[in-house]
């Protein structure tokens, strides 16, 4: 969700304030790299897994609800929290141990929460969809009367308008959809930020040392363009079939803060990929701050300079503020927890869903494929361009298992052929290594093989699913929704979407 902002107007003043903090931030940064003073220097970090999973409200009509508020003081639990749009929340997981069969314990603990959500939020006449992208959502949801109460998402909608000075256009022309030759196209404009909330995510957390930092991030950026092909679930979006995992154009697009002659200059992006591989965690903090003007300038008097000459781990608010509104597929986080700072690599490139058991295998492979990456003798990134992996990473996203994907030594490849001939033994390695014991193992492992076998992910069932409709002569919305019926239901049902049946 991102931290607290009360309701204000920020002056000149504020932002010159808030610039020179963040630049101290950095050097904060820098110094404390340079002297080791991270609470993991020098060891790795015990293994936990930790994530956060965003989710849809729909009413009884699958249309979305805009309700979460209500929902959540139904379901009066911390660990759910609001997001940008009212039919939006998010549940946060607490880390868990990495080894033996924990990842299993935390399946069924996230099960067990989401159904006593669920349970809970109908009696406000919600239900919760773990969806990558609500399938009913239409331009009439993303009117400004539908953001959440939080002050931060009015003020970060004020400040994206004010620094594009235009309204967002979002233009997606799509992958044609089952029998057609030519794909769709969404061509609208929105005067809102809202169409971001949209695109609900599965985000994952690995804690690392600062030395190890560059390698997983590095990793992370490698396989991106393979876990959406693999796992997308983001087809829909107002009643057009868009790409497989339609939330990384929409994202791009809908939080963009330059206008098009900014983007013929050659102005980066705020939800940004990169332009290239890194040696430091340094790099990433460094460019956030070089480049990216502040959205969100709220200051305090600390200087984070000084709080490192007393050997203290300073809180950087201002850098951690401005780092959580440059919106990379991989980010950077530093946190500081009980007086110790630490670093942690955010996957935020995958899609909520289907279900629980195959948003655990998605981690699966996350984990393990990054984790065997990191200690293969010749670095992945050292054989591959940045270029690729960019490529790879669009190309994923719109073309789910159809997608042609460069990789070393191989060449052009499906995303299918390379996880069954390459990259499956990779995550056995890399869960190994992690002390994920043989029961976790065989059962990701297992499912997405099947996935790849069958050629099967959320979106391409939901594609097929609605093709079908059409082709009995139901309408697009009435299809869509009559899919999204079956899709909660057989997501309660929680057997792995590549059994589903259309």
């Amino acid at each position: 969700m991102g931290a607290d902002v009360d309701a204000r107007d920020f002056t000149r003043e504020d932002r010159m304030r808030f610039r020179r903090q963040v630049q101290r931030g950095t050097d904060a940064i820098a110094r404390m790299l340079a002297e080791g003073l991270f609470t993991d220097d020098g060891a790795p970090p015990e293994p936990l897994l930790g994530m956060e999973v965003e989710l849809n409200l729909v009413d009884d009509a699958m249309e979305p609800a805009m309700a979460n508020a209500e929902a959540l003081d139904a379901i009066a639990d911390p660990d759910f929290q609001t997001e940008l749009g009212q039919f939006n929340i998010e549940i946060n997981v607490a880390p868990r141990p990495f080894v033996d069969q924990h990842t299993i314990s935390l399946e069924d603990s996230l099960r067990a929460s989401l159904n006593r959500a669920d349970d809970r939020a109908r009696e406000r006449g919600a239900h919760l969809v773990m969806i990558g992208m609500l399938p009913t959502l239409g331009e009439e949801h993303f009117a400004k009367q539908w953001f959440s109460a939080n002050p931060r998402y009015d003020l970060l909608n004020e400040q994206v308008f004010a620094a594009r000075g235009e309204d967002i256009e979002i233009d997606i022309e799509g992958a044609p959809m089952p029998g057609a030759i030519v794909g769709e196209r969404l061509d609208i404009t929105s005067d809102t930020i809202l169409p971001e909330a949209a695109c609900t995510s599965l985000q994952l957390h690995l804690r690392v040392a600062p030395e190890d930092f560059a390698a997983h991030w590095n990793a992370a950026q490698a396989i991106a363009g393979v876990q959406v092909a693999i796992a997308a679930n983001s087809p829909f979006l107002a009643g057009k079939a868009l790409w497989h995992e339609s939330r990384i154009p929409l994202f791009e697009q809908a939080t963009d803060t330059r206008p098009i002659e900014l983007r013929n200059q050659g102005v980066r992006p705020r939800v940004w990929f990169g332009e290239r591989w890194i040696t430091s965690t340094f790099d990433l903090f460094e460019e956030n701050t070089r480049y990216f003007p502040a959205l969100l300038p709220v200051c305090t008097d600390v200087d984070p300079l000084e709080v490192v000459d007393r050997g203290e781990a300073p809180e950087l608010p201002e850098l951690r503020m401005h780092n959580g509104t440059v919106y990379r597929w991989n980010r950077p986080v530093y946190d500081v927890v009980d007086g110790h700072a630490h670093l942690r690599v955010e996957n935020r490139v995958l899609p909520a869903g289907p279900t629980v058991v195959d948003t655990m295998a998605n981690a699966a492979f996350y984990y393990g494929t990054v984790r065997a990456l990191v200690e293969a003798d010749r670095p992945i990134w050292t054989q591959m361009s940045f270029d690729a992996a960019t490529e790879n990473l669009h190309s994923g996203a719109r073309d789910g298992f159809d997608a042609g994907l460069y990789w070393p030594n191989v060449g052009w490849i499906r995303p299918d052929e390379l996880v069954l001939r390459r990259l499956l033994p990779l995550v056995d390695e890399g869960l190994r290594a992690y002390g994920v014991g043989s029961r976790s193992r065989d059962r990701y492992l297992t499912l997405l093989e099947g996935r790849c076998v069958q050629r099967q992910t959320g979106s391409s069932w939901q594609r097929a699913a609605v093709a079908a409709r059409e082709a009995a002569g139901e309408s697009r919305d009435r299809a869509l929704r009559g899919m999204l019926a079956d899709y909660v239901e057989l997501m309660h049902e929680g057997a792995p979407v590549h059994t589903w049946e259309v």
